[in-house]
C-alpha cells in the first residue's frame, strides 16, 4: 500500500490545542504513525497485534 493511499485520521490521543499532534492510517494488519505538523516526515509501521497492546497499556 502506498502511503499516499492511506486515510490519515487524528489520534484522539491527540489534545485539540495543537502542539503534539500524531495522525494514525490503519491498513489491514498495520497501523502507520506520523507527525501532523510534517506529514511528508518519515512515519512508523507498526502490526496490529502491537498497536492493540500498546492502547491496552495506556488504560
Amino acid at each position: 500500500m502506498s502511503i499516499g493511499t492511506l486515510h490519515w485520521f487524528k489520534s484522539s490521543y491527540s489534545s485539540g490545542e495543537g502542539g503534539q499532534c500524531l495522525e494514525a492510517a490503519v491498513a489491514s494488519s498495520t497501523v502507520h504513525l506520523r507527525d501532523s505538523k510534517t506529514p511528508e516526515s518519515p512515519y512508523v509501521t507498526v502490526g496490529s497485534s502491537a498497536w492493540n497492546a500498546f492502547l491496552q497499556a495506556l488504560k
